[in-house]
């Protein structure tokens, strides 16, 4: 098994869009280990999700959840987070200025 320690996804979704941040590969198992939260713009709220095999947004989903940013604020997630093959991370924001980065490790 290998492991590649990198940048997992970065995305900057448009307002209100649910988007897809990180999907697992195949045959392949991740460790998320933090998350950047970043708003380029006026106070705003964001969410962030875990689908286990990318299965349809559920409540029970959530990690964080309409959670305040202030202007230009970014809060930084310690997570931990395991993932399966297929299991994606997925983020939002109410304004659409707002970036997400995931960090971690792929075993492969």
């Amino acid at each position: 098994m290998a492991d590649t320690y990198k940048v997992l996804g970065q995305s900057r979704p448009a307002a209100n869009a649910l988007t897809d941040l990180y999907t697992v590969g195949a045959a392949t198992q991740t460790s998320v280990s933090s998350l950047v939260v970043c708003n380029q713009g006026v106070q705003t709220t964001f969410r962030i999700s875990v689908a286990v095999a990318g299965v349809v947004d559920g409540l029970m989903q959530y990690q964080a959840y309409d959670v305040f940013l202030f202007d230009n604020e970014i809060k930084t997630l310690t997570l931990g987070i395991t993932l399966g093959a297929t299991d994606k991370i997925r983020c939002s924001s109410v304004s659409g200025s707002v970036s997400f980065s995931a960090f971690g490790v792929e075993i492969t």
